[in-house]
């Protein structure tokens, strides 16, 4: 049987404004219970005076699990907008299981 692998993955944010005015969340690594309380922070600054979109750049997120999207969709109700840019494959079965997709826009 073989050994799990206990190393951690990070987890990186970048928040900026983007060129339009919206408020850009690229995330690179993974976003799981080890770590989404890093974002949840993170966000707190942004979302105190929200702006009017904000866009989750999600194209280097490699892994994200329910404690991730818990963050993803508080952040979404204190916003009008939210974009999630280019998720991979497994990210964005994730937000179409959770049925966000239904009510949030993914951009390719």
């Amino acid at each position: 049987m073989a050994e799990l692998d206990d190393k951690v993955v990070e987890l990186n944010i970048a928040v900026r404004p983007a060129p339009d005015g919206a408020t850009l969340v690229h995330l690179s690594g993974e976003l799981d219970s080890s770590n989404a309380e890093r974002l949840n922070q993170a966000l707190s600054a942004t979302l105190a005076a929200p702006p009017e979109r904000l866009i989750f750049d999600l194209s280097e997120l490699r892994f994200m699990d329910s404690a991730g999207i818990a963050v993803l969709v508080r952040a979404a109700a204190a916003v009008a907008t939210v974009h999630f840019r280019e998720p991979s494959a497994i990210v964005k079965r994730l937000i179409e299981v959770t049925g966000l997709s239904n009510v949030l826009r993914i951009e390719q």
